[in-house]
């Protein structure tokens, strides 16, 4: 039974859909490390927490392997991944509820062990 896939990225989803339903702001704890990215200066005693709210984050991808998105840190657009085994806890910002998941910094992501290619457009000089 060791090739089921993991409900976590499921659970990610729910939560999020969840608090995004019903009007709180879904905030996500991240467990860094070189394989995430995010702005280190915001990351304190290994962890970073974020929030992935509609207004806050654009291009959200809440992957079975990443979660991607842009947003705003000091008012600077930075591009964020997270590989899903990093992801200590997703909860509302308002009440607390959500939940929180075990870590072991052994696991990889499932799927990939390398970041996914950034989607960003590009444009080419035609003459």
């Amino acid at each position: 039974m060791s090739d089921i896939p993991s409900n976590k990225p499921y659970l990610i989803r729910a939560l999020h859909q969840w608090c995004t339903d019903f009007g709180f702001t879904p905030f996500m704890a991240v467990f860094v490390d070189s394989s995430v990215e995010v702005p280190m200066e915001f990351v304190k005693n290994d962890e970073i927490v974020l929030n992935l709210s509609v207004e806050a984050c654009h291009q959200l991808n809440l992957d079975n392997d990443w979660i991607s998105f842009q947003a705003r840190f000091g008012g600077v657009p930075r591009k964020i991944m997270v590989p899903v085994t990093h992801v200590l806890a997703i909860y509302a910002r308002e009440n607390g509820q959500g939940m929180s998941f075990p870590f072991d910094a052994t696991k990889r992501p499932t799927g990939q062990t390398e970041k996914p290619k950034a989607d960003r457009p590009s444009l080419t000089l035609v003459k």
